[in-house]
């Protein structure tokens, strides 16, 4: 799965356009890289996300084209 749709589906970040935007900045590292949205997403990479104010590093866990808003937060970790 493209890392833009994953971030949306996710809702580590609430629009895929947003979460497009993001990584061209260079907002987005994937295993403490720069990534591009359409970089494919694996179980296990370490994702970062700098925005705003703070920065999140989250564990993917799954991955699923689809996740209700219950089932979300399963699909990651957040470490710090």
């Amino acid at each position: 799965m493209r890392l833009d749709k994953y971030l949306k589906v996710s809702r580590i970040i609430k629009r895929r356009t947003i979460a497009n935007e993001a990584c061209d900045a260079g907002r987005i590292l994937v295993n403490s890289k720069p990534a591009r949205a359409s970089y494919k997403v694996n179980v296990g990479d370490i994702i970062t996300v700098t925005l705003g104010s703070g920065e999140h590093d989250y564990e993917v866990l799954r991955i699923a084209e689809t996740a209700k808003k219950e089932e979300a937060d399963s699909m990651y970790k957040q470490i710090k």
